[in-house]
């Protein structure tokens, strides 16, 4: 991801919906190295910020309605949320959770785009979103999954303004040109029972050591660790309470 920090259109946080938010710490915490700190006030509904030194990196909550799927969410950073959400139903979208405010962080909505992918919508205030991106531990990549790669491409475009590069067998998206994440096209390889949705990825130092220490901590891998031409090395996980997330390689300098 060429983005280093939260930008108006880009990804800037992820956070996942858990059922056993002491069994979410542990798993992840041991997978990532994360420092988990649960947010003391009853308001708050256990929500939980992971760090990485005294950067914020992620999120784990617990389900807060009993639809709601144990699974990772990606926020996008916007600089109005209602005005977002306008343009959201604009774009033929559906708006899950109308904007509220979170304490004096900011101002969140969820929404569904024209496939059925969910994503959230955030306007910071005094929380701006992750502290940290690329490196080993922190969020690197975002990929929406979708059987609508057409219908995506005119929403998100519509929405966000994002830039689009289409190449051979993969779009990417960016904001003024800065790649932060890509699209595939669901095909007969993906059950009819898996919805289009937002898949993030976690850099890294090495997928394989993480692939294994995610089947021993009693995940699964959902796609083995396998290197992109021209690309990444990277692997799609699912951790033991059903939740699907990517890694790929952490980018080195030099």
């Amino acid at each position: 991801m060429k983005l280093e920090e939260p930008v108006t259109g880009g990804p800037c946080w992820t956070e996942l919906g858990t059922s056993d938010l002491e069994s979410a710490e542990r798993f992840y915490t041991e997978l990532f190295g994360w420092r988990p700190e649960t947010d003391p006030r009853q308001e708050a509904g256990g929500y939980t910020v992971a760090h990485l030194g005294d950067a914020a990196v992620a999120a784990l909550a617990p389900l807060y309605q009993e639809s709601q799927p144990v699974a990772w969410n990606v926020s996008f950073a916007v600089r109005d949320a209602d005005a977002a959400v306008a343009a959201v139903r604009s774009a033929g979208g559906t708006v899950v959770l109308e904007p509220m405010d979170v304490f004096d962080l900011g101002r969140f909505a969820v929404v569904l785009d024209p496939g059925g992918a969910a994503f959230q919508l955030w306007r910071a205030r005094s929380f701006p979103g992750a502290g940290l991106f690329n490196a080993p531990g922190t969020l690197g990549w975002v990929e929406l999954l979708t059987r609508a790669p057409e219908r995506a491409r005119s929403f998100y475009t519509a929405v966000f303004g994002w830039s689009v590069s289409t190449g051979e067998n993969y779009t990417r998206w960016g904001v003024e040109g800065a790649d932060f994440g890509g699209m595939i096209t669901m095909d007969d390889k993906f059950p009819p029972e898996v919805p289009s949705h937002w898949l993030p990825y976690f850099a890294v130092e090495d997928v394989d050591d993480t692939a294994l220490i995610t089947t021993q901590a009693g995940g699964s891998l959902l796609m083995e660790p396998t290197t992109v031409p021209e690309g990444p090395r990277i692997a799609v996980l699912r951790d033991h309470q059903g939740a699907v997330f990517g890694v790929r390689a952490a980018e080195t300098e030099g």
